[in-house]
């Protein structure tokens, strides 16, 4: 697997480490950015303004709304990290930057990179 930009952009924040997928359509509330999926170890936690780091996106091809919406409202992460690509995580991103001018990098990370980021870590990233 390759490290590469799927939303190129800067960002920078505390990371999210979330130990499973996180599907954004009924798993985020994206006005307030909390993790609402009731089965998701971390649900409760808010990833505004974090670095949201995950193996993959779960689930529908609506999740590209609710994080473009929540990119919209400012709930949304700082940018998000993945073991994995998802295309429709980069295309919710994508949507939000030409609708509404905001970028929320996107990036898949090689292995090593992935399981180096801890919870809490600052996290920057840069193209």
């Amino acid at each position: 697997m390759n490290e590469g930009w799927l939303v190129e952009g800067e960002a920078r924040g505390r990371a999210l480490v979330l130990e499973e997928p996180l599907s954004f359509w009924g798993g985020l509330d994206p006005t307030t950015g909390e993790i609402v999926e009731v089965s998701h170890p971390q649900r409760g936690e808010v990833v505004t303004g974090r670095v949201l780091v995950l193996p993959s996106g779960r689930g529908s091809s609506s999740s590209a709304t609710v994080l473009a919406e929540s990119i919209r409202l400012g709930t949304a992460p700082a940018a998000i990290g993945l073991s994995e690509p998802d295309e429709i995580i980069a295309m919710g991103a994508l949507v939000a930057a030409e609708l509404y001018g905001i970028v929320v990098p996107v990036i898949v990370f090689v292995q090593d990179g992935y399981a180096s980021i801890q919870e809490g870590d600052n996290v920057i990233l840069t193209p």
